[in-house]
């Protein structure tokens, strides 16, 4: 694809905080496909509070130690879903 097509994708496209908070475990992980990646970075480039966000989750992430916690049981799983999918859809 070119290069003006995909950044007129992008601009079409743009990043808002609420989403870029909802991906900043994905972008950590290096977990978002290649486009979402460059909508993240791009929407970071030009917004300095959630630039300053992500370093607050980076040195969060960093003084946690690693241990492996137990699964969720099923109902709290659930619960918990149903929870996040019913925030996404409030305006």
């Amino acid at each position: 694809m070119r290069l003006s097509l995909r950044l007129r994708r992008r601009r079409e496209n743009p990043l808002a905080c609420r989403e870029f908070v909802e991906l900043v475990t994905d972008y950590l992980d290096d977990a978002l496909p290649p486009e979402q990646r460059a909508r993240f970075e791009a929407h970071m480039a030009g917004c300095d509070g959630c630039t300053g966000y992500l370093e607050d989750i980076r040195m969060v992430a960093a003084t946690l130690p690693e241990t492996d916690l137990p699964a969720a049981d099923p109902a709290t799983h659930a619960t918990l879903l149903k929870a996040f999918r019913e925030l996404r859809d409030e305006p």
